[in-house]
Formats: C-alpha cells, structure tokens, sequence
C-alpha cells in the first residue's frame, strides 16, 4: 500500500507531501513527490524569480488531466507563509502569496501548484514596477523558429539601448525576454513602453506583430504588450507548466537559445542541468535600467495607446475597445 504522505526537509523546516506516488504528468510518469522535489532542486534560482512578488498559483491537484484551479487568492495556510494584499483593476483587494523561501513554494507544489505566475512588482512597491517583460507569443501557423528569431530582434533593440535582456522558454511554444528596470515608473507607463518596443520590434521584423485583435495578426509572431498591465503575469522562471511531458520554463543564455530546443527542459532534465550550471541568470538583479528612451519612443507615435484585456475597465486614454471587424463607424 502506497504511503499516504512523506515528510521533506526545505531549508529547516519539514513539509509533507500528501500521496506521494500519484502520477501528475502521465506521458513521463512523473508524480507529486517528483514535482515537489523538483521545486526543491532548483529553489535558488525559482526563488529568485518569485521572491516578494505577489503570486498566483495555477494548481491540479488531481495531476494535469484535470482543469486547473487558478488562484489569485491564497488558501488557507501556515503561519510560517507569507501573503501580502494585492489590488486588482476592479478594485477588489486580495491576499496572494508572497514568496519568501524556498520551503513555501515546495508547501504550495503540495497543494498541486504547477505554476506559479508573479506580479512584475514587489511588496515593497506594488504600484511600480520592477521588470519590463517582452512575451514573444507564436499564433497559430508560426513556431518556435519564428519566436526565436523575432526574439534576436528583441535583443538587437535591447543592446541599441543599453538594456540587458534575459531570455527564457515559456515551457510552451513562446519565448520571454525580462528586463530589470528602475522601479519609479507606474503599470501604465511600463506598459507604455512595452508598447513602444513591441511596434519597434514590428517595424524590423516581418515576423511580428503588436496587433491585439487575433483578426489582425496574421500568422506573425505577437509581442503581448498587455503582460505589463496590473495584474497580469507570465508563468515564472524555472516553473513546471501543466503539460502532460511537464516540460519547464527554463532561462537559458542568448547563446543557448540560438538553437536551443524547448523539448529538451522538463523536471527530469533540469535539476542535473542546474546543479551543474546553477542559476545561468543569478545577473538579473545586477542592474536596473531606465526606460526613458522607450518612453519617449511612445509619445512621439501618434497612435498612442492600444487596447486593454477585456476584464480592465475603460482605461484613460485607451481606444475603443472592440473588435474591428465589428466595430461600427464613427462620425
């Protein structure tokens, strides 16, 4: 008879996993206790991605054939855990975890947490921000190919501006480049400019595309301008992603990902990968940058803003938001 639980050690404190031995990720396997320890092998660098950054927890606690619970709100938990109080664009307020060590993210992976998904600002400063992120989305009819090249020309606008990019796989078909940023500017002015890079990225590259509306992108590469809003996460560094080869979002060198395959980075392959080569991103915090040129790069284009998610209110400034193919016109 299978155990019904076992207790890890996660730096001092004890934290047990409840049955063990279910299988979470079936085409390799791989089960709870392994998606746990997997989180406990690479806690420095998971840490690093997730440290004081209100985060959401995308949980399967039956493994990932089942739908997933999407947690904004954090369950009830240990005193030991740490939440902090979080501000959506409804207004509507809630505790989320906040990540403090690596022991809380192995007690939430318990819980059935396969990915976590961070804020890009800290408790310290929840209104400004402190990393632009670039999220390289292939639609449909493009690949991974396509995401990497329009990647290098990421790169290629980055290093004009004196920035420092850090590229990872989604764990899916997409690519995120992060950049550390000065945290002075609010939601909205990142944002903006993330919108200036994304229509600069576009403006080199045939393969991109700042279109919002699905209808108007083509099959071109969509830089998702909007992951910079309030609110809005991406799936962390070195996160498992529910996919059934539990494949992981692994930061990877500008040189590796020049033909890197993101096949190859899974819970099985990346805790060797990081006990020989530890965290290849341990930089980020090194330096933070200004985005004073991508801003004034937005208020000298005329088109201005572009669309929010369709759960934000009508934001300032913001144009109609309908679908074009839809809309009826004016004057």
């Amino acid at each position: 008879m299978a155990s019904p639980y076992i207790e890890i050690e996660v730096g001092g404190r004890t934290v047990k996993v409840t049955n063990p031995d279910k299988v979470y990720f079936p085409e390799i396997g791989a089960t709870k206790r392994d998606l746990v320890e997997y989180y406990v092998s690479v806690g420095d660098g998971v840490l690093r991605a997730l440290r004081e950054r209100p985060t959401y927890l995308k949980r399967h606690p039956d493994g990932v054939g089942t739908e997933a619970i999407y947690q904004k709100r954090m369950p009830r938990h240990p005193d030991w855990i740490e939440t902090v109080t979080v501000r959506f664009p409804s207004g509507r307020t809630a505790d989320a975890f906040c990540p403090t060590e690596v022991a809380a993210i192995a007690w939430c992976a318990n819980l059935g947490t396969i990915d976590f998904h961070p804020w890009h600002a800290r408790r310290a400063d929840l209104d400004h921000p402190d990393e632009l992120r670039i999220d390289i989305d292939p639609q449909p009819g493009t690949s991974f190919e396509q995401a990497r090249t329009v990647a290098f020309t990421v790169k290629e606008i980055l290093d004009e501006l004196g920035m420092t990019g850090f590229p990872k796989t989604s764990g899916s078909r997409g690519i995120h480049v992060n950049v550390r940023i000065e945290p002075r500017w609010t939601f909205t002015e990142v944002r903006y400019a993330a919108i200036a890079l994304a229509r600069e990225v576009e403006r080199r590259s045939d393969l991109a595309t700042s279109a919002w509306w699905k209808e108007e992108r083509g099959e071109k590469v969509f830089i998702d301008y909007n992951q910079n809003a309030r609110d809005r996460t991406v799936v962390a560094a070195y996160s498992v992603r529910a996919r059934p080869d539990a494949r992981v979002s692994a930061p990877v060198t500008w040189e590796e990902l020049a033909d890197c395959d993101p096949r190859d980075f899974d819970i099985t392959t990346m805790p060797e990968r990081f006990a020989r080569l530890g965290d290849v991103q341990r930089a980020i915090d090194d330096r933070a940058h200004d985005i004073g040129t991508l801003l004034e790069w937005y208020d000298a284009d005329e088109r201005g803003d572009m669309p929010y998610p369709p759960n934000y209110p009508k934001m300032p400034g913001e144009p109609r938001r309908v679908q074009p193919s839809k809309a009826r016109p004016t004057g």
